[in-house]
């Protein structure tokens, strides 16, 4: 796939199709490019097709990437100090930023991504350029969290829309979902199974860190305490902590399926079950609490009535289908 920029190359490529005088929509065909980006760099900074040259125009795109860019809110004292205004309300920069758009539709000046909010916040608020930005965010992060690792950085993984049918519905035991929680300052985690059927949980201590290999063997012995035909896929989100994801299928014989990005909804039961494990261990707090800690949390949570389950526990649940399958 092409980048978003146009590189070097593809400019060489554009001088050799406009001596041999083709359109602009045959050579956007030729690179893959959309017509109207080949149009827009052939007219740039007033140039037209038969001025332009390549080497120029990849001098001036360097330029234009090297020179410092001002950010919106630190150009904009109006504009700043409506989002300082808002923020100090405790609305969320996407929050701030659609009602800004909302509130003067038409009218650019007040157009600012929540991208741009997050920037200025952190980057001008925490620096104390702007001391009217320097707000704490509902998040309370010190810093914005990274999203998750790209699928082409997760090598061999197999995409959630490969999972068997039969995990959907619920109906057939032994498909799992799992999770990373962080402690504090990120210096601890655990990781976290639910089987989806039962919603019986496992919590796993990882006092060693949460590198892929690390959790990778701690979910192996974690999960080989379990019957065999109560093992039959995990569900996880794009973490690179699974990375080794090859490493537990070929120990444990379960496919591991990632979860498609900012889709939370499809571990809905981890989700929810992470919100319920922070009712013992809340956010901020060290997660290094030791095995018969989390054991205990877990079989708290095990044994309590879920509405879900006809007020059955899950550890009921669970142990049922045990039976049945054996």
């Amino acid at each position: 796939m092409a980048g978003r920029h146009l590189s070097g190359a593809e400019r060489s490529m554009i001088a050799s199709l406009v001596a041999a005088e083709l359109s602009v929509r045959a050579i956007g065909g030729q690179l893959g490019r959309s017509h109207t980006t080949i149009s827009r760099e052939l007219r740039r900074d007033g140039k037209c097709r038969a001025s332009w040259t390549s080497w120029s125009a990849e001098l001036d795109a360097r330029a234009r990437r090297s020179r410092p860019k001002v950010l919106r809110l630190a150009g904009d004292p109006l504009l700043r100090a409506a989002v300082a205004g808002m923020l100090a309300r405790r609305q969320s920069p996407e929050q701030v930023a659609g009602r800004l758009a909302r509130e003067h539709p038409g009218d650019r000046r007040w157009r600012v991504s929540h991208t741009a909010i997050y920037n200025a916040v952190y980057l001008l608020g925490r620096q104390r350029l702007f001391a009217e930005l320097d707000l704490p965010l509902r998040s309370r992060r010190p810093v914005r969290r990274a999203r998750g690792v790209p699928y082409d950085r997760i090598v061999g993984l197999v995409p959630i829309s490969e999972r068997p049918v039969e995990a959907e519905d619920r109906l057939v035991p032994g498909h799992w979902e799992g999770d990373l929680m962080i402690g504090a300052r990120g210096a601890s985690a655990i990781a976290t199974l639910v089987e989806r059927t039962s919603r019986f949980t496992v919590l796993v201590g990882l006092p060693a860190g949460r590198t892929s290999p690390v959790v990778v063997a701690a979910l192996i012995q974690a999960v080989g305490k379990l019957p065999g035909h109560m093992l039959r896929s995990l569900t996880w989100d794009r973490g690179p902590e699974m990375a080794g994801h090859a490493a537990f299928q070929v120990a444990t014989g379960v496919t591991v399926y990632f979860a498609d990005a900012y889709s939370p909804h499809q571990r809905g039961s981890n989700e929810n079950t992470n919100g319920l494990i922070r009712e013992f261990l809340p956010k901020g707090t060290d997660l290094d609490v030791g095995t018969e800690r989390l054991d205990e949390i877990a079989e708290l949570l095990n044994t309590r009535p879920r509405k879900v389950l006809d007020f059955a526990t899950p550890a009921e649940v669970f142990n049922d289908l045990i039976k049945q399958a054996s």
